[in-house]
């Protein structure tokens, strides 16, 4: 069709698109957008399968449609439509957009280097061919001539046949992708923004109370014992041990009062000392000594256990089960007791008093119903007295752990919610759901505080940072993404898995995040930087749970292969695994010197150990033809005869705690 088209007289026989594309070459602006909203929208509600490939031919799109409106001299309708839909493209594309929204002038289109760079330079893409070919059928099918202009003119889709290309949504890092020799994949640029990893302030009142007890305690110490001496050194105090924990925590955190919480109460100022008390007691982790792994195996589930977690002082276990219902299991050996309905406060003084208010004879478990569809998520609050608990039923649910009843449903989410996690200081909690989405609540509230949206399929776990400021969110879309849990917004995307993200941990000291999945392997990222610090491989099968020890040198993973596996955090990381990194050149020193001093020890070590190396070889080749060769950070693997690890995490001492259900060997093996 050439811009001399004229329409017969009866225009009511032409089709109305053809009219709208004769519009749109003379100037009239909507078609831009009504033809880029209907892709968008297509491509949103496009199998997950074909999302991500076809999600990346709509940057290219947008970039040209809004080049075209300015060139028509239409700077009121090209700003709009750059407000409209460049949110889209924030994450990958920051500085591209901030230069494109300055282009406001047909003489700017032919003046700016980065305008003449996409208009003279195509644009190159790659696609497996069943999503190229709907992709084109939709733009033919609709008539979209202004958008089937832009991909023959200033496109190059390489088609790819066979399998679908491994991708997440145009957030892979590949060459191919873009104009050649132009960066077009800015994703460190997005991830500059600045955080805060550290502890948050205390209260001062807070913070005053506890050394008032903590000196008391100590004077009471010295008293009874003198002079505390261990190996001739003397024992450091206890207030000297909060306040160099403190210190050196609450760098770089979040204000007093940033993240509101309730005013804190006795038991809290309990719970500190009791957490001074455990970092005394807690067990150093490293390459040398691997932790102590203690697992609950539940047998007869058949296949209906979805979700397993336990406290942090390993008291309570709860199990989530596709018949709705939750069990609750003591793990100190004793009965479960709860509080009696015809409980009265005003009689109870002191922790006698609650106990007389108990069952007299208590059960092995309790069972909580209230949902009535699978439950697949389930978290601990930090002082035990709460479980919160999600389902298929759209909703979650908080249970009181002394009377063992549901207290408040909360509902929002349109589909499933498939993970829950209460936040390290209670009162707030997020979920996870298949609508995309995931959100924030306060245990106080039943609709949502925060909706977290960006993400292109599922999200499939969430976990909350320490500080509780930030939110770690994983996806089917095969990305993590950090959330500012104030803000509501994005600062920091992951990309790299080439499968769904089935979970995430944050590190202890709020520096490191680990996700892992469907693809088998473990990414470790430097949460300050954005950037990846290693892959870890070793297991077999899907991984369902990573978490940190105590002190964040250890991570431990489990998952379908029936394998806990112990990694080293620190090795080939500890140069560049600091968030306070200033900047991506120091990030890129540091790591090329850490390459370097690699060679050289393998340079040094080569003549000493030939024989070792080359048995080492021969072991590593033995693995590659069983599965997937183990990295050498991989510490050890413990088995289990037929168990797949659906959960594992650390106490505050250390102590590894993994859980998982029997499954019964086929006949077949």
């Amino acid at each position: 069709m050439s811009q001399e088209f004229t329409p017969p007289a009866d225009t009511k026989s032409v089709p109305s698109h053809v009219l709208k594309y004769k519009d749109a070459e003379q100037g009239d602006p909507d078609a831009y957008n009504v033809s880029y909203k209907s892709l968008r929208e297509w491509i949103e509600n496009s199998l997950d399968w074909y999302k991500p490939e076809l999600r990346s031919v709509l940057f290219p799109i947008f970039v040209h449609a809004h080049l075209d409106l300015v060139s028509k001299n239409l700077p009121e309708q090209a700003k709009y439509f750059m407000e409209t839909y460049k949110d889209d493209h924030v994450e990958l594309h920051t500085p591209d957009l901030n230069r494109l929204a300055t282009i406001t002038d047909p003489q700017h289109v032919r003046e700016n280097e980065l305008a003449q760079m996409y208009r003279n330079n195509k644009y190159n893409l790659r696609m497996s061919s069943v999503p190229f070919e709907l992709f084109l059928n939709y733009l033919q099918d609709n008539k979209f001539m202004l958008l089937l202009r832009i991909v023959n003119q200033y496109l190059n889709i390489q088609v790819v046949h066979g399998k679908l290309l491994k991708s997440a949504g145009g957030l892979e890092m590949d060459d191919v992708i873009g104009i050649t020799g132009h960066d077009s994949q800015q994703i460190e640029a997005f991830n500059h923004q600045s955080i805060q990893l550290g502890q948050p302030q205390m209260d001062p009142s807070f913070k005053e109370e506890i050394e008032q007890a903590l000196k008391e305690r100590d004077s009471a110490r010295k008293d009874e014992n003198g002079e505390n001496i261990t190996n001739g050194d003397p024992v450091p105090s206890l207030l000297e041990t909060f306040k160099r924990v403190k210190q050196e925590s609450m760098t770089d955190g979040p204000a007093f009062g940033d993240i509101p919480v309730p005013p804190y109460r006795g038991t809290d100022i309990q719970a500190e000392i009791d957490s001074l008390k455990d970092l005394g007691k807690r067990i150093t982790l490293g390459s040398t000594s691997l932790p102590s792994i203690c697992c609950y195996t539940f047998h007869n589930t058949h296949d209906s256990l979805n979700c397993v977690t336990a406290t942090k002082d390993a008291s309570l276990l709860a199990g989530g089960f596709s018949e709705s219902y939750i069990k609750i299991w003591s793990l100190k050996g004793e009965k479960l007791r709860s509080l009696r309905n015809t409980l009265n406060p005003a009689h109870v003084n002191d922790y006698a008093d609650l106990n007389r208010q108990k069952e007299r004879h208590g059960s092995d478990y309790k069972r909580l119903v209230g949902h009535s569809g699978p439950v697949y998520g389930l978290s601990f609050s930090h002082d035990n007295k709460y479980l919160i608990s999600c389902s298929e039923d759209k909703t979650a649910r908080l249970w009181s752990t002394q009377t063992f009843t549901n207290l408040v449903c909360y509902k929002g989410h349109n589909y499933p919610i498939w993970d829950v996690d209460f936040g390290p200081f209670g009162f707030y909690f997020a979920t996870a759901s298949h609508d995309r989405t995931a959100r924030l609540w306060s245990c106080d509230q039943i609709h949502p505080l925060r909706i977290f949206a960006g993400h292109l399929s599922d999200v499939d776990t969430v976990k909350f940072h320490p500080n509780s400021k930030y939110l770690v969110t994983g996806s089917s879309d095969r990305t993590a993404r950090l959330w500012d849990v104030q803000r509501g917004t994005c600062v920091r995307v992951f990309t790299g898995h080439t499968g769904a993200i089935k979970t995430v941990a944050v590190s202890p000291n709020g520096r490191l995040m680990a996700s892992a999945g469907e693809d088998k392997s473990i990414m470790l990222w430097d949460l300050g930087s954005g950037r990846q610090l290693k892959k870890m491989t070793g297991h077999t099968g899907f991984i369902y749970s990573l978490d940190f020890s105590a002190d964040s040198n250890v991570l431990v993973s489990g998952g379908s292969d029936g394998t806990v596996r112990v990694w080293d955090v620190n090795k080939d990381t500890h140069t560049i695994s600091s968030s306070l990194v200033a900047g991506a050149e120091r990030t890129d020193s540091k790591r090329i010197r850490v390459d370097e001093s690699a060679r050289n020890d393998e340079r040094n070590g080569k003549s000493k150990d030939k024989k070792d190396s080359s048995k080492d070889k021969s072991k590593e080749d033995e693995k590659r033809r069983k599965g997937v060769a183990e990295s050498s950070d991989h510490l050890g693997v413990f088995p289990t005869k037929n168990t797949p690890i659906y959960d594992v995490q650390f106490t505050n001492r250390n102590l590894c705690l993994v859980s998982g259900a029997f499954s019964s060997p086929s006949i077949d093996s």
